[in-house]
């Protein structure tokens, strides 16, 4: 059954997946984890959104992927095509601060898995700020978009995901990710355009109702 909702229904947050500074200090082609052409243009343009969320007050929430650097809390995150990455010791593991605007007093959602849910303290936070529309960008839209998508849609958040600013291990991967996200909540995936149009709409009625 497809229900027409509004891009923003109630109030949101904007989700910052895995924009770290690894994005744009590592020029090589053999990286520990693929990524389709263009995926730092598209991780950069995520800051229009951050800026726009900032400025129409709704919460910003980066999430962190770290892991020990003695590789316990892999589990089985290295069976598939990914190698070792964000350990807790390499500065490429840290957020994007410059490119993101990362400030100190910042939420900050740190996890060992591709879910910014699975053993976290995130569903606390969105509890305390009262969100009901996530909208998601960053990486990679196959792997830790899509599963925190599928969380936070069992959940029964309203999710929405910013088609320009996130970004797959592949243009073939990112495309499928988009359609199954898509599938499971009509309306999900948008342009960064109609998301900046929908926060200032936000923020005159959330101003008009206060």
């Amino acid at each position: 059954m497809n229900t027409s909702r509004e891009l923003i229904e109630g109030k949101p947050a904007l989700i910052v997946i895995d924009i770290q500074a690894s994005t744009f200090i590592d020029d090589s082609e053999d990286r520990a984890i693929p990524n389709m052409t263009g995926f730092r243009e598209r991780m950069l343009k995520a800051r229009s959104a951050i800026d726009k969320a900032r400025e129409c007050d709704i919460p910003v929430i980066f999430i962190q992927e770290i892991h020990r650097k003695n590789l316990v809390d892999f589990g089985r995150e290295l069976d598939g095509d990914e190698d070792i990455h964000c350990l807790d010791d390499n500065p490429a593991t840290e957020i994007a601060i410059k490119e993101m605007d990362f400030r100190p007093n910042d939420y900050l959602i740190q996890k060992r898995r591709y879910s910014s849910f699975y053993g976290t303290d995130l569903e606390i936070l969105l509890k305390g700020l009262k969100a009901e529309t996530l909208i998601l960008v960053g990486a990679l839209t196959d792997v830790c978009v899509h599963y925190t998508f599928v969380d936070a849609h069992q959940g029964d958040y309203f999710c929405r995901v910013i088609e320009d600013c996130v970004g797959g291990s592949s243009q073939e991967a990112h495309e499928a990710s988009l359609k199954a996200m898509e599938y499971l909540q009509t309306g999900a995936i948008r342009t960064l355009e109609e998301t900046l149009k929908a926060m200032e709409t936000f923020k005159a009625t959330d101003q008009a109702i206060s």
